[in-house]
């Protein structure tokens, strides 16, 4: 019976990772010892060659111009701005993630923080590319930073392009600095492990010495807590800073104070989206069923159906604001939503955001595989729709009858946005050869934790 109470207290990992070499093994084993299956490799081709071909539309664009993009003098944002704020969202996430698990100290955070860090990096640097490519002028970005010069020149800060380009900036160094001091002990780790020379070499220069001495193991702690502590408001600020890009202007439809927060919710519930289906894909490829459980699962379930709730509590704000107004462009603009030519997208937004996560209501629902992939392509469609949507149903309409005009997206838009997915899933399984995918340290000392229970 003891013994049958120790096994059912440890919620987090499985029976079946007995001891903490165990637990090394389980996740330096696909790392260090077994070769890439052919599913690997196909999925490592295609990627690659659909990123080529996307990276090559940004070519063209660079090229030729925004006249290969579908904006118009309307709708001058379109699909470069909508994407960026989609995958700025998704890159906020991990972080955020990672930082508010570590700090209201949840165990389960160990087997999902090292993956979820990584698609914060890999999605601001898709997201840097696009505030960049709508410049128009993009050899003359760096006029947006401070830089000393002769010319006396400095950013015009009422400019939204500025405001990114910090933002960015500031989010992708900090994120790269809380992602590396978690990884340490880890680089660590496979140094020590015997196996191929050059390898342990290379992980070996970046684990810094690393001896896990008492005196190291307190300061790594303390740092990775302090970062946490300035991640949590770094990300709700940038995040703040990307919805005042919109409720900064003058449009009907953005002049809201509730951008700022129901962005940084938007930006959770897609973030939370991308990584469940990370961790479905990282449990079946590299066999983890032993450190990431249904358990993670029911968890980040339970989150998205929270989000779901808040989003549909904030599209129903944006409706009751323009009626409390009573300004008819506010009006005209949910107008334009519901009956306009683009209310397919907005039902499928809302189908997909709110309608769709509601399934979780049933617990078994959280734990099943093709629930859980179902709701979260829901979710990061219906976000991406999201994002187009704030920005084609205002711009469309505006205040000025005369100057209406209706948004297309063309081949060029289309093949940017799968380039860079593609992009983001090579990167991907780059990172899934080269470094622990779960936290090594971290699961350890939660199989120690459960094991005294």
């Amino acid at each position: 019976m003891e013994a049958h109470h120790r096994d059912s207290d440890r919620q987090w990992t499985l029976p079946s990772v007995k001891t903490l070499d165990h637990v090394t093994e389980t996740v330096l084993s696909p790392l260090m010892d077994r070769k890439a299956g052919k599913s690997y490799w196909i999925a490592f081709g295609i990627s690659l060659v659909v990123a080529v071909i996307g990276f090559a539309a940004i070519g063209f664009s660079l090229a030729y111009g925004p006249g290969l993009w579908g904006n118009n003098t309307a709708v001058v944002w379109g699909f470069p701005i909508a994407n960026y704020v989609w995958w700025i969202g998704i890159g906020n996430a991990g972080t955020l993630i990672s930082s508010l698990l570590l700090l209201t100290r949840q165990h389960w955070r160990a087997s999902i923080n090292r993956f979820a860090e990584a698609m914060t990096l890999f999605a601001v640097s898709m997201a840097g590319l696009f505030p960049i490519l709508h410049l128009g002028r993009q050899n003359y970005f760096y006029w947006m930073a401070p830089y000393p010069n002769t010319m006396g020149l400095w950013p015009q800060w009422r400019s939204a392009l500025v405001w990114d380009f910090w933002a960015i900036l500031c989010y992708l160094l900090f994120s790269v600095i809380f992602f590396y001091v978690g990884l340490i002990p880890d680089l660590a780790a496979v140094r020590d492990r015997p196996g191929r020379r050059g390898w342990r070499r290379f992980y070996g220069f970046f684990a810094m010495g690393w001896q896990g001495t008492p005196t190291q193991w307190r300061a790594q702690e303390r740092l990775h807590r302090a970062l946490a502590v300035l991640a949590v408001p770094l990300v709700c600020s940038v995040h703040s800073i990307v919805g005042l890009d919109f409720a900064a202007s003058m449009m009907p439809g953005w002049i809201e104070s509730l951008f700022p927060p129901y962005f940084v919710v938007g930006a959770l519930f897609s973030g939370f989206a991308m990584v469940v289906l990370i961790a479905l894909t990282l449990r079946w490829a590299m066999r983890l069923e032993g450190i990431i459980l249904p358990a993670h699962f029911n968890a980040m379930a339970k989150i998205l159906l929270a989000s779901a709730i808040v989003m549909g509590a904030s599209y129903s704000m944006e409706w009751f604001s323009a009626a409390w107004s009573g300004e008819a462009a506010e009006l005209r603009v949910v107008d334009f939503e519901f009956n306009g030519p683009y209310w397919p997208l907005y039902v499928t937004m809302l189908l997909c955001n709110v309608v769709v996560p509601q399934i979780f209501w049933w617990p078994g629902a959280r734990t099943n595989v093709f629930a859980l992939v179902g709701v979260s392509l829901a979710v990061l469609v219906g976000m991406w729709i999201e994002r187009i949507v704030i920005i084609i149903e205002t711009l469309s309409t505006g205040y000025e009858p005369s100057f209406f005009q209706l948004y297309s997206a063309t081949f060029v838009d289309f093949a940017i946005l799968i380039g860079t997915l593609s992009a983001f899933v090579w990167l991907f399984l780059v990172f899934a050869r080269l470094l622990p995918v779960c936290s090594i340290y971290e699961t350890r000392e939660l199989l120690a934790r459960e094991r005294k229970a």
